[in-house]
């Protein structure tokens, strides 16, 4: 079997047991390029084998353009060290979810909308009850999102357009109050009702830490490191969540239904509770070794199952632009503190050990998202079992966006992978007792 490539004619021709096959070639906005296999299991009998699919392109979308090796990421055509500096998280979700950055007039309806539908039923509210005070806020927020299509009956239909556009007003509004009270629940305090007078992050920390019994006054430092968590987090092309949320939207499952499902993905602890694992490993380092570098050099002991968590990405072999934006952030929020922290002193001799150490430059491991943001979570008092719920926050308008974007397209069908059978051969069925 033989492949090759004619740029000139745009196609690959594959070549199978003397068969020849001409895959037409895709290229994007970018330059990237794809070979189209649709017709190859029809025409040949084959189908690809390609673990974790590293190498498939699930779908075209127009949404997120990642590169990898240079350390890019932009959302519809924007850097994201742009938005981070000067957007916000509702226009940021305004952009990722309609294309276009919004004038003042739709940016102010778009946050109006979300004001509107913060609230939580309170029969909702009372689903909480049913959990052991120990559950995982992703465990809680994933079932009371899923539950929200047991009370929006009127708008689960995902080929109606104008259901599909309240169920997005509904779930990046009610999403924080449903966090908030996760955690809430948890330490066994009352919950908080949203305020219409505060944007998205001064509600979520309003949320999370005020009480009945004094005064709360979001700390606009504060709210805005937030804010940029949330941009920092709001969309990553086709990772494992947002992957989830497409294919469990492929069988026309409505939004809350595929919503719950991606939070669930993002809930691993390889994915989305990579910042949790960062903080219990820099804890681990305080209590143990107190130095970064110790700590390395057990990372290096092929012996030793120790494992540097924050650094290193599935796609990006170089920085990722993340967490540059995220290092900042946490001296902003230290600062404004008036301290520093263990942790973050931690953190930062294991990022600039490594970063002078062949044998991780090597290995391309250079900080990712996870590193930094796990210190800014834990600096503002955020629980480490909330850590993935606050990612949540930040993703949701990218997995609506992507999940919109895929009932739009007329090329989209329902998931549905091949394998490579390995097991038995045929065989007869014989009586227990014959056995």
């Amino acid at each position: 079997m033989t492949l090759d490539v004619d740029v000139l004619s745009d196609v690959a021709t594959l070549n199978v047991d003397g068969r020849e096959l001409e895959l037409p070639l895709i290229e994007g906005s970018e330059g990237e390029r794809a070979i189209d296999i649709q017709r190859l299991r029809a025409e040949t009998g084959l189908v690809t084998y390609d673990p974790g699919y590293g190498n498939t392109g699930s779908c075209i979308s127009d949404i997120t353009f990642i590169d990898g090796d240079a350390g890019v990421l932009r959302y519809r055509g924007y850097p994201i060290e742009q938005l981070a500096q000067q957007s916000t998280f509702m226009e940021t979700s305004y952009l990722i979810l309609n294309g276009e950055l919004p004038t003042q007039a739709q940016l102010s309806e778009f946050k109006d909308q979300i004001t509107y539908h913060t609230l939580l039923h309170e029969d909702i509210r009372h689903m909480y009850r049913a959990f052991p005070l120990s559950a995982h806020p992703m465990a809680v927020t994933s079932a009371v999102v899923g539950a929200l299509s047991t009370f929006y009956q009127d708008s689960l239909d995902p080929l109606d357009d104008d259901q599909v556009e309240v169920s997005t007003y509904r779930l990046l509004a009610k999403l924080p109050t449903i966090a908030a009270c996760a955690h809430k629940y948890s330490i066994g305090q009352p919950f908080n009702y949203p305020q219409n007078d505060l944007d998205y992050a001064e509600n979520i920390l309003h949320m999370m830490f005020s009480t009945p019994t004094e005064a709360y006054d979001v700390n606009p430092t504060f709210a805005r490191a937030i804010d940029v968590l949330l941009i920092l987090h709001a969309e990553h092309e086709q990772n494992c969540s947002t992957s989830t949320m497409r294919m469990v939207g492929s069988s026309q499952a409505n939004i809350y239904a595929s919503a719950s499902a991606a939070i669930m993905a993002l809930w691993g602890p390889l994915h989305g509770g990579a910042n949790q694992a960062v903080i219990e490993m820099l804890h681990d380092v305080a209590d143990n070794e107190g130095s970064g570098k110790a700590f390395l050099e057990r990372c290096k002991d092929r012996d030793d199952t120790t494992r540097l968590m924050g650094f290193g990405h599935r796609v990006y072999k170089n920085f990722d632009p993340r967490a540059l934006i995220l290092k900042e952030a946490a001296d902003g929020v230290l600062r404004e503190l008036g301290r520093s922290t263990q942790m973050l002193e931690i953190a930062q001799e294991i990022e600039a050990q490594a970063l002078d150490d062949d044998y991780f430059v090597s290995r391309k491991l250079y900080p990712n998202v996870d590193f930094y943001s796990g210190i800014i979570y834990e600096a503002l008092g955020i629980p480490i079992h909330t850590f993935t719920a606050f990612f949540a926050l930040g993703r949701m308008p990218g997995w609506i966006a992507q999940w919109r974007e895929q009932g739009k397209d007329p090329a989209a069908r329902i998931g549905r992978p091949r394998q490579i059978y390995t097991g038995e051969n045929e065989r007869q069925f014989q009586p227990i007792e014959q056995r």
